[in-house]
């Protein structure tokens, strides 16, 4: 082999031919065959350059030179191969020894290997048969457990336990339908699986639509339920400020010794919230509602893995009813419909609280104030509308109350309900007044039935339903019936109007977010006396009094509706809830001090009427009488039996205080009158004689206002006598024996301080001296002349000096 590689390295090099290029691509040539390379580019050039026989001949050349070596290798490996042949011939024998070994060891191993073949045989085939059996117990064992959830699942289906059918529908998903050996059950379940999942997602969203329909009405009905028990609630609140109020009142009045224990009821039937709920149950008997069909459809979406488009659903449909909600219907009047309108409403946002604290995260909290803040914006919106609309107070204060309990009642569940009371508070002033404007109707129609008589109660209840119900007894002693109170029907029907105006006013002012409204219930309660009463009372005075029996009735009706004003007041505070005595720091005037005024003006007015008839009778006065009247003239006589029969029968009606002041304005009509007479053209003169006649007349009045101390005060009884100043002191300065000291500023100020100095100048020219008689100066010619009268010159001179 080595020669071999040496002469491999030898051939080429044989290049001392003839042509060196041959021998150059020859050599190439070569060099590329014993390298292996690829002869293209050789056979590529060689036709390129149109000599494809010299590569030819060169190819030969090198295959002769390859044989050669050949050649020369079989010569060296010949005899070693000789010797192989030799062997190989020698073992030719050994193997056929072998073969024929071969071939009977194989006959008498198969001979005796038959048998044990057969039984192989059958042993293999009875192995195939136990495991074809084991694999068919197992595929019956495996169809039997399928067949078993199968019937479960039905059974589940066929008791609406859709949650377990489910569970059993995902075992044999997971567990069986791919290991199932039955191609048939296995097409089975794939096609029955998906049409179950459907079948109880349909059931359940049919359950839940139910539901969805049959929850209207429980919210209907659960919020009227929670409204009323809140209605209920606030009742026992105000019977328990009633209590109070009687307490304060006991106290007040100190009648006995009260001790009044105020215990507040506990709300056992109230709406409670209960914190408890859990996600199993939810159904309360108290609050009358189910959500259990709801939970359940949440957590049927849930297995199905619809959660996100349960929640959505659920959603989108409970916005829709909430929408729904909000219709008002245009062919009912909002006072019939708006307690539906607003319990539903409140019983849609009473079951969302319990979904959102009890259904696992179905609604957001966010997504209901979303919704809260809707309701709040459309109720605002109908509200407005309807209050607009509303020309009632008492409907208008009906929505007003149920409103507030629906803003009672959602405050509880922690919904903010500024808005609604921010739109009750906005129409507070329309509400008032329409209710002036009904409470003027009323008082109308109640003044207008007045028959201008005393009232009569033969019951005791009467008299504490139109008596002491308002507090203007004049004692707390209760009188003997049958009873004549010294007011008309009238009385008792005005307080109760304004009674009523003072309750409805708080009720409106009441639970609508301000705690101190009592000012503004006075402000109104104040525009109602002294604007609709008092101009009521105005009007019927001037309009339909007559005489002056009824002019002694209205009068006496003011005096006790200024002891109602009092309990009006009082009322009101006690309702707002303030203490009494800030309520009587507040206190202004009287209110119907116009109404007042005029009755006892009209009634002064008819008195003074009736008593210038018979002051006409002081015509007959003999001006120039030769002796005084002792027992006084014709006129005053008839004026004191007058004023006398008048305060015997004005005493049980009028009260002390209005009869002086009544009495007092007639006295002083009198004592003007008479002043008149000796001021008026009629008289021409008089003597002293006729004027110690005036002042017996005077002091027969005086003395009729000293016997009227026993009805009045002492005090009132010199106010009477005051009435009479101006004649007084007339009559006093006509009998003086110093009249000039009138002019004096002291004398003047501290005797006559009443008088007018022109009336005293004209009435002292008409005064003659009994001298001064008709031949008197004949006889008198010469005497010295009389002080009093030098004085009473000097007086009148001075007089017209000033004028």
């Amino acid at each position: 082999m080595q020669s071999t590689r040496s002469r491999r390295k030898v051939a080429p090099s044989a290049a001392d031919g003839a042509d060196s290029g041959d021998k150059l691509e020859q050599l190439l040539l070569s060099s590329a065959i014993c390298n292996g390379e690829d002869l293209g580019p050789f056979v590529r050039k060689a036709f390129a350059s149109g000599r494809p026989e010299t590569l030819l001949h060169h190819l030969r050349h090198f295959a002769r030179s390859k044989e050669s070596e050949i050649e020369e290798v079989c010569k060296a490996h010949y005899q070693d191969f000789i010797l192989a042949v030799d062997d190989l011939r020698s073992l030719l024998s050994d193997v056929d020894s072998l073969k024929s070994s071969l071939f009977d060891s194989n006959s008498r191993l198969q001979s005796v290997a038959g048998p044990l073949l057969s039984s192989l045989d059958s042993f293999v085939e009875a192995q195939n048969v136990s495991k074809n059996v084991d694999f068919a117990l197992q595929s019956v064992t495996s169809c039997i457990k399928l067949m078993e959830l199968c019937s479960r699942a039905n059974h589940h289906l066929s008791n609406g336990s859709f949650y377990m059918a489910l569970k059993c529908l995902d075992w044999i998903e997971n567990e069986f339908q791919d290991k199932t050996p039955s191609s048939t059950l296995k097409r089975m379940l794939e096609r029955k699986i998906p049409e179950i999942r459907f079948h109880i997602e349909r059931k359940i969203s049919k359950d839940f639509g139910d539901w969805l329909v049959e929850i209207r009405v429980v919210s209907r009905n659960l919020g009227q339920l929670a409204i009323g028990q809140a209605s209920a609630a606030r009742q026992r609140e105000e019977d328990l400020r009633i209590k109070q109020r009687e307490a304060e009142e006991q106290s007040r009045l100190s009648l006995r010794d009260c001790v009044y224990v105020l215990e507040e009821e506990d709300d056992e039937g109230g709406l409670r919230r209960d914190e408890n709920d859990g996600y199993s149950n939810g159904n309360n008997g108290l609050l009358g509602f189910d959500l259990t069909p709801l939970y359940r459809a949440y957590h049927i979406h849930q297995t199905l893995g619809l959660e996100d488009r349960f929640k959505q659903y659920y959603f989108e449909n409970r916005k829709l009813q909430l929408t729904s909600d909000f219709q008002v219907s245009s062919m009912t009047p909002f006072l019939e419909s708006h307690q539906t309108f607003f319990a539903q409403i409140a019983g849609f946002f009473i079951v969302e609280d319990r979904v959102l604290r009890t259904a696992g995260g179905l609604i957001l909290k966010m997504e209901v104030e979303n919704l809260w803040e809707t309701a709040v914006s459309k109720m605002c919106s109908v509200l407005e509308d309807q209050f607009s609309r509303m020309q009632t107070a008492n409907h208008l204060l009906l929505i007003k109350d149920y409103v507030s309990l629906l803003g009672v009642t959602l405050r509880r569940y922690g919904y903010p309900v500024d808005a609604l009371l921010d739109v009750l508070s906005k129409h507070r002033d329309k509400y008032h007044e329409l209710l002036l404007s009904d409470c003027r109707k009323q008082i109308a129609e109640a003044l207008a039935a007045d028959k201008f008589e005393q009232m009569l109660m033969k019951k005791e209840y009467e008299y504490s339903m139109n008596v002491l119900s308002f507090q203007i007894q004049t004692s707390d002693i209760i009188p003997a019936f049958p009873y004549v109170a010294p007011f008309s029907s009238t009385v008792p029907d005005c307080c109760r109007i304004v009674r009523s105006f003072i309750e409805d006013s708080v009720s409106f002012m009441s639970y609508g977010g301000q705690l101190d409204f009592y000012d503004v219930v006075k402000k109104y309660l104040d525009r109602l006396l002294s604007e609709v009463l008092d101009g009521a009372l105005l009007k019927l005075i001037s309009s339909s009094v007559h005489g002056v029996s009824q002019a002694m009735q209205v009068a006496a009706n003011m005096a006790v509706l200024e002891r109602a004003c009092d309990f009006f007041f009082r009322h009101a505070a006690q309702l707002s809830g303030i203490p009494l005595r800030m309520a009587e720091r507040g206190r202004r005037q009287f209110p119907l001090n116009k109404a007042r005024d005029a009755a006892e003006d009209m009634l002064s007015g008819m008195l003074k009427t009736k008593v210038d008839g018979f002051m006409t009778l002081i015509e007959n006065v003999n001006w120039m009488t030769d002796e005084p009247s002792q027992g006084g003239n014709e006129y005053v006589n008839e004026v004191i039996i007058y004023l006398e029969t008048l305060v015997s029968t004005a005493q049980q009606i009028l009260p002390p205080q209005v009869l002086k002041r009544v009495l007092q304005d007639v006295l002083s009509h009198i004592s003007g009158e008479i002043v008149g007479a000796l001021l008026g053209d009629s008289v021409k003169r008089f003597n002293v004689n006729a004027i110690m006649g005036i002042d017996v007349d005077i002091r027969l009045l005086e003395s009729f206002a000293d016997n009227l101390a026993s009805l009045f005060s002492e005090g009132d009884a010199n106010q009477l006598k005051n009435a009479l100043t101006e004649s007084r002191q007339l009559i006093n300065l006509l009998l003086s024996n110093h009249p000039e000291n009138f002019l004096n500023p002291v004398i003047r100020e501290r005797s006559y301080n009443t008088l007018d100095y022109r009336k005293v100048m004209t009435i002292s020219e008409k005064l003659r001296d009994p001298s001064d008689r008709l031949f008197g100066t004949f006889g008198s010619r010469g005497a010295k002349q009389n002080p009093k009268k030098k004085s009473l010159d000097a007086l009148i001179k001075r007089l017209k000096d000033v004028s």
